[in-house]
């Protein structure tokens, strides 16, 4: 018997409006920003309303959409012909691509729409400036769809694999995850918190745990959002509680996502996931990655050449939160829930914000896409994920 819990929607669109939950607001507020043009994709994802490498792509591609659609029914005159749309296109798509320097999900993304652009350009009989309209409309909003179908393949992979794979032996698992590989994360279920999600319907699921994932609370904020959202058994640990954690329950598996993961298996993900990786190592938990195929970047060789976003040093000393014991703290939604930002550092020391590490292949015991689970070959340490993807 599998359990049903509501599924929350974190992307809404359709044709000429796109709405996203603004994750800044939450845990205490949920508030959908509307997102009319390019410029607000681009700026509510450098700003982190929207995060997750998926759900960064997605986005970025869905608020061009809208951009598009709507300035080609304000002014189709503005676009004589293909070549324009063509160029109006591409355009936004460099520009998007700045967002966010790590997540390779967006140039995958922004790459694939683009040749999709340019062949409906040149296509045969002559393309017009609708016709290429509709192919980028077409092709972006069929992003979302498949992402969700992806994310479901992944969740089913992922627990197939950890339930085979648990040290504790037994049908039912504790789990640790880390930041927010949710909903939230992605146009739909996710990619770790999918397996997550899996083995709940399916009542494999013992219990969650997840971490708060410092400095920007992801882990507290979204993820614990979501489970207690969708009525899964969990708990929020602080990140350097891991350790103990996996001396003291029995966890048979850390599952984390990823923004980027370079040829050999090296994972670029949330700053705290290799510390996690090296505890898991050492405990002897399967440690996994979960991420869709379009996160594998082919192109890097390894970890080492993945650039890593460096953040405002201001997010670690800075924690914005709902203030109690003031009129109106005791939970109500809306704008009447109190919200300040509180200064917890010494005034003038030095800060180190980067907002990824990177995880060498050796500790990873599997990488889990919409595609199956790929493993190291036996005396390998590393992934051979080109052969995987081939």
């Amino acid at each position: 018997m599998t359990q049903q819990a509501p599924t929350l929607q974190a992307i809404k669109y359709e044709r000429g409006s796109l709405q996203v939950l603004d994750q800044l607001r939450l845990p205490f507020e949920t508030v959908y920003k509307d997102v009319p043009n390019s410029q607000q994709g681009h700026h509510v994802i450098q700003t982190m309303k929207v995060r997750g490498a998926p759900a960064i792509a997605i986005v970025a591609a869905l608020s061009l959409a809208v951009d598009l659609h709507s300035s080609f029914s304000a002014s189709p005159a503005s676009f004589p012909d293909a070549t324009s749309v063509s160029t109006f296109i591409t355009t936004k798509l460099t520009y998007l691509k700045t967002s966010r320097p790590t997540a390779v999900n967006l140039f995958e993304a922004a790459g694939r729409l683009s040749s999709i652009v340019a062949a409906a350009a040149t296509s045969s009989p002559p393309a017009t400036a609708e016709s290429v309209v509709n192919a980028y409309l077409s092709a972006a909003e069929a992003m979302l769809d498949r992402d969700i179908e992806d994310n479901k393949n992944i969740g089913r992979h992922g627990a197939e694999f950890i339930l085979r794979h648990n040290p504790h032996g037994g049908d039912m698992v504790q789990v640790l995850t880390h930041c927010n590989t949710g909903s939230l994360a992605t146009a739909g279920w996710g990619t770790a918190l999918g397996i997550i999600r899996d083995l709940h319907t399916h009542n494999k699921l013992s219990h969650a745990f997840c971490t708060e994932t410092r400095p920007y609370n992801q882990g507290s904020r979204l993820t614990a959002y979501e489970l207690v959202y969708e009525q899964i058994p969990a708990t929020l640990v602080c990140d350097s509680m891991a350790s103990a954690l996996l001396k003291t329950k029995k966890i048979s598996a850390i599952i984390v996502g990823a923004d980027r993961v370079a040829r050999n298996g090296d994972t670029a993900n949330k700053i705290g996931t290799y510390q996690l990786a090296i505890t898991a190592k050492f405990h002897g938990v399967p440690f996994v990655v979960a991420a869709p195929s379009t996160s594998i970047d082919l192109q890097i060789l390894t970890g080492d050449d993945i650039p890593i976003e460096e953040r405002n040093g201001v997010e670690v000393v800075q924690n914005r939160g709902r203030l109690m014991g003031s009129a109106g703290g005791d939970g109500r939604e809306g704008g009447d829930v109190p919200m300040g930002t509180v200064h917890v550092a010494a005034p003038g020391i030095g800060v180190w914000n980067p907002a990824f590490d990177v995880t060498p292949a050796h500790l990873i015991s599997a990488v889990v896409t919409e595609r199956g689970v790929c493993v190291k070959k036996a005396g390998q340490n590393v992934f051979d994920l080109k052969s995987f993807l081939a």
